[in-house]
């Protein structure tokens, strides 16, 4: 007797197969992993801020240099993209954010034993960095694919874990250094972080397939049938033999009673087309990086928006305290500005993907409309000369904020720009774009406040960016519709030039057909 071993699979490990979009089911559960993903990945960079006065007098360092340290984390966290999409198409993208959190934390861990503030930035900037990079990318694309008609209110609500950690990770990392000391917060924090495999393990590969006809099968017929194509001009026979089907239009396989006289000067044309009853067609395979996306100029102008936008993004967070600080503000009333401005940009989040997800609506245009009034925000703030007026500039901007923050990756999922076909590798590259933009808009800003002296010179550059990224933002649609017509006309110029060919023995028959016929008058 023969043993025999089923494989059983746990549910979370097997491939979720739909014939559309399913816009709910698992995708809510990866909604709800994206969401610790974002509080565990740049929630903790945001608020790493509280560690920088304590590494500050341990490694004797200046506040520039510690600085660095979250600069390389996100430079690499953004230059490493497309490595993140390369290994999300070759392995899968539960693997990837698994091996993302076992980074993440083992620089974190690593890090709290550091003696140098040059360990730190091994640690945490490049080994932590890859592993954020590595973690929140394949995320977010993945929920994408789950949601269709709500993938903007979805993603923008998930997204606000970024914001919920910060009011929830500063504090709380600000008492545990009280009680344990700043190396053993940062430990703590690192296995914290650890929980990021736990979110990696539930994403869940989905796929589409779209729903075939089922068409009922004729009887049985005999292993050879011979069906009969007749018209005026020729006659062709088309034997189904086994599991092919031969297709032949040579004079040799019509039947004895049709008149037609082969020739033998040259052999005729015979086509075979051979269909395996049982046989499935290959699946395609998925390029690793497809760069084809670099020939959308749609893209491309989606890119460059990417990549100026990124100037307005850090740039405000870091100089909002030294410029409430230049107009006598206390440090108190400085942190209630930041902290409004987080919880104004919880609000710009929801509020943006609730209209998004409104239909019809053209997304790309909504979408320049918030980076039109950032681009305000970010103008009135040197305008501001005390407590309320700052105030109101940063509850403006931080709502602002939320809505481009929170929906310009998941807009590459639209047609208006690659679709979501292309999702993945063209995050990749974006991302990897605004990397450029990310390392050098704060050492930028700061260049340009050391040489005027005034902060207000910052929020000048950051506004200056925004405004230019406005411009790329709205080449994109003029530049999908200009392709997809360019598109449209040269298939109609192809389809055109196309003139079907006519076989030999189309001709030989007909040739057949007259001399029989010409003999048949000739007779009478």
């Amino acid at each position: 007797s023969k043993m025999t071993v089923k494989a059983v699979k746990m549910p979370c490990t097997t491939p979720n197969v739909y014939t559309k979009v399913p816009d709910g089911g698992w995708g809510w559960t990866i909604a709800f992993a994206f969401f610790f993903v974002e509080a565990l990945t740049y929630g903790i960079i945001k608020s790493f801020g509280v560690f920088f006065n304590d590494l500050m007098e341990s490694f004797d360092e200046t506040n520039s240099r510690i600085s660095w340290i979250i600069s390389i984390c996100v430079f690499v966290q953004t230059f490493t993209a497309p490595l993140s999409t390369v290994l999300s198409n070759r392995f899968g993208h539960r693997f990837v954010v698994m091996a993302g959190g076992v980074l993440i934390s083992t620089g974190m861990v690593t890090a709290s034993f550091a003696r140098t503030v040059v360990d730190m930035y091994v640690t945490i900037g490049v080994i932590s960095g890859l592993g954020y990079c590595l973690s929140f990318l394949p995320t977010v694309t993945i929920l994408s694919q789950y949601f269709d008609k709500r993938r903007s209110l979805v993603t923008a609500v998930a997204s606000t874990g970024e914001c919920f950690a910060v009011f929830s990770f500063a504090p709380a990392i600000t008492a545990l250094k009280e009680q344990i000391g700043w190396r053993y917060s940062l430990l703590s924090v690192g296995v914290l972080q650890l929980s990021i495999v736990i979110c990696g393990s539930l994403l869940r590969p989905i796929i589409i397939k779209e729903q075939e006809e089922v068409k009922a099968q004729p009887p049985e017929e005999p292993t050879e049938t011979k069906y009969m194509l007749e018209n005026e001009q020729t006659r062709t026979s088309i034997e189904s033999i086994d599991s092919g089907v031969e297709i032949t239009t040579s004079p040799s396989n019509v039947p004895g009673n049709t008149k037609a006289e082969p020739k033998s000067e040259e052999p005729k044309e015979h086509v075979q087309i051979l269909v395996e009853n049982n046989s499935t067609p290959p699946e395609p395979k998925t390029k690793l990086l497809d760069f084809s996306v670099m020939r959308d100029y749609s893209f491309i102008c989606y890119a460059f928006f990417g990549l100026f936008a990124t100037l307005g993004f850090f740039a405000p967070s870091l100089y909002i305290i030294p410029l409430s600080l230049s107009l006598g503000i206390g440090k108190d009333h400085s942190a209630y500005i930041l902290s409004a401005m987080a919880i104004a940009e919880v609000f710009g989040r929801i509020s943006a993907g609730w209209v998004l997800n409104k239909k019809p609506i053209r997304k790309i245009y909504i979408e320049l409309i918030c980076v039109v009034l950032l681009s305000v925000a970010l103008f009135a703030f040197p305008f501001a000369s005390e407590f309320w007026g700052l105030m109101t500039c940063s509850i403006f901007f931080g709502f602002m904020l939320g809505t481009v923050a929170g929906t310009h990756i998941p807009l590459l999922a639209e047609d208006d720009v690659v679709g979501i076909a292309k999702m993945s590798s063209a995050a990749g590259v974006y991302v990897f774009i605004q990397s450029l933009a990310g390392l050098a808009g704060p050492p930028l800003a700061g260049v340009l406040v050391d040489t005027t002296q005034n902060y207000s010179s910052a929020f000048y550059s950051c506004a200056a960016g925004m405004v230019l990224g406005a411009v790329f933002l709205s080449l994109v649609r003029p530049c999908k519709a200009g392709l997809c017509h360019r598109q449209q006309q040269r298939a109609e110029e192809s389809a055109a030039e196309v003139i079907p060919d006519l076989p030999d023995d189309f001709i030989e028959m007909d040739i057949g057909k007259a001399e029989n016929s010409g003999k048949g008058c000739d007779s009478m």
